[in-house]
């Protein structure tokens, strides 16, 4: 079984359901949510599979390899593989894709023409953006990555721009101007290191690009060139201006992918390639990185307090979150990197949580501004409560999974950063008013009139909600499976940096000799 193609197959099965559902006929509208929705079980089953198979103690770079020549003469090569960090995003990434697709079961707007069409092509545009968040997280060779990194904007581009809101062209034009700015200056860097490395038929792959002896200034100028890319993905400040928009004039279901999902690959090309790749580089970078990283948990935050469209909140809240996820990154300890890991993990179910409850609300209500809402907890306590709960996820209340990540980034920065590392800790009291203040003026309070008689969630909305809720009481009281899976691939990142954890500090008393 291990010569079978897992990884291939995990990006080929979404394809070919797409291919499926965009060729039924016309009229099966409910036919092709079903389809898509059973073919998204079967990678996830399959990624299952291949987290219990997967080897903690190997000494190898990536399991599960696949390689083909592509492009020998560019160097270029069809090579997958995966480490416990890329298999634990793909695995967060499938088991969102089915939530999602069931979520969407009512995204269209109704009244558009041909909407059985559209719906054909709605749900064949998720199984599409499903395989290429496999293989972007799935690719061993720099330029295959770079391949998928670009080919997620197509079907984004139109999820938002056909299916978004009355902003979804506006919205979808700044996020493929944002990403294709982004992916064309690393196009630069990528076509630089293929120059730096050793060349020949797989030339790209990244086991031969690790550990070359760049010149300083060379490796620096590459180093920026992924970095500013990445960073314009994650969403860090300054350059996160099109997540608000995009993340509101999406679809929810969309909108959840594009947060919960593609901007984890920002963070995760962060450390796969500008950490990997780049070593001096990454260090010289570390101040100005730690910087804006800070600053981002700061402004998000505080931007999300005084937003008056819930939507819009939960996307600021986003690039608060990126802020703590990239500190951890960049800290450069084994403690703040596998929290940070466990902190994308954990942040796409609660932005999951978060976004798609809202979305319930917001159909109900036909409206985003949080002012229309109050007293919603007396007349819909399953979705109110649901709210609070996958909010109080989002401000790290323990017991929770994002407590565990969060807890352990700050302590990991803390080691090597202690001031960027207390400043930061202010991002958890601005969580707390943000997410606080959102529900006390949503879900308490007197029951407006037209709050009267609403639906409190349906079969189908409460199988898109446990699942999201079991996820963080799981993650939050015992989250060793998860770092079990993620700690090896730390300590080898690290390995390659030739960076080790700080020495702890030994407490010396008025003689000065140790205690």
């Amino acid at each position: 079984m291990t010569d079978f193609p897992w990884l291939t197959t995990l990006a080929a099965v979404p394809l070919v359901g797409a291919v499926a559902v965009a060729a039924l006929p016309k009229g099966r509208d409910l036919l092709a949510k079903q389809v898509a929705l059973a073919v998204s079980l079967v990678p996830l089953a399959m990624t299952i599979w291949l987290a219990l198979d997967f080897d903690a103690n190997s000494k190898e770079m990536f399991q599960f390899t696949e390689f083909h020549e592509w492009i020998p003469q560019f160097g270029v090569s069809y090579a997958l593989g995966v480490d416990g960090i890329a298999l634990a995003l793909i695995l967060m990434s499938l088991v969102l894709t089915p939530i999602c697709l069931l979520a969407a079961w009512r995204d269209l707007p109704a009244g558009s023409d041909a909407p059985d069409r559209r719906e054909k092509s709605y749900f064949a545009l998720m199984l599409v953006l499903e395989t290429f968040m496999v293989g972007v997280f799935a690719a061993t060779d720099v330029f295959l990555f770079y391949v998928f990194f670009e080919a997620m904007l197509i079907p984004v581009y139109f999820l938002i721009g056909q299916y978004g809101g009355a902003r979804r062209q506006y919205a979808a034009v700044k996020f493929l101007v944002f990403s294709l700015v982004g992916g064309l200056i690393m196009l630069a860097a990528v076509i630089g290191l293929y120059t730096q490395g050793p060349g020949g038929a797989d030339g790209f792959l990244v086991e031969r690009l690790t550990g070359l002896n760049l010149d300083p200034t060379t490796g620096r100028l590459l180093f920026l060139g992924f970095f500013f890319a990445f960073a314009v993905k994650a969403p860090m400040v300054p350059v996160h201006t099109w997540l608000p928009d995009a993340a509101t004039a999406a679809p929810p279901a969309t909108a959840t992918l594009l947060v919960g999902v593609l901007d984890k690959v920002g963070t995760y090309g962060m450390i796969r390639f500008c950490l990997q790749l780049f070593p001096e580089a990454s260090q010289w970078a570390t101040p100005v990185v730690i910087a804006l990283a800070v600053i981002s948990v700061l402004y998000g935050a505080l931007l999300a307090i005084g937003q008056t469209d819930v939507m819009r909140l939960i996307a600021y809240t986003s690039i608060s979150h990126f802020g703590f996820i990239v500190l951890g990154i960049f800290a450069m300890t084994s403690t703040g990197f596998a929290g940070s890991t466990l902190y994308m993990v954990n942040h796409g179910f609660t932005t999951a949580a978060l976004f798609l409850i809202a979305a319930m609300m917001v159909s109900r209500r036909g409206s985003k501004r949080i002012s229309d809402f109050g007293g919603w907890q007396r007349v819909t306590p399953v979705l109110a409560g649901s709210f609070l709960v996958a909010g109080f996820s989002g401000l790290a209340l323990p017991g929770l999974g994002a407590f565990v990540a969060e807890f352990l980034t700050l302590v990991g920065t803390f080691q090597r950063y202690p001031v960027p590392a207390v400043i930061a800790t202010f991002g958890i009291i601005l969580a707390a008013l943000y997410i606080l203040l959102m529900y006390k003026r949503m879900a308490t309070g007197p029951v407006p009139d037209s709050a009267t008689g609403t639906r409190d969630a349906g079969g189908r909305e409460k199988w898109i909600i446990a699942p999201l809720i079991a996820l963080f009481l799981v993650l939050g009281f015992y989250p060793k499976p998860a770092l079990d899976l993620i700690n090896p691939a730390v300590s080898t990142t690290l390995g390659y940096m030739g960076v080790t954890d700080p020495a702890p500090v030994v407490p010396v008393n008025a003689e000065g000799s140790a205690q």
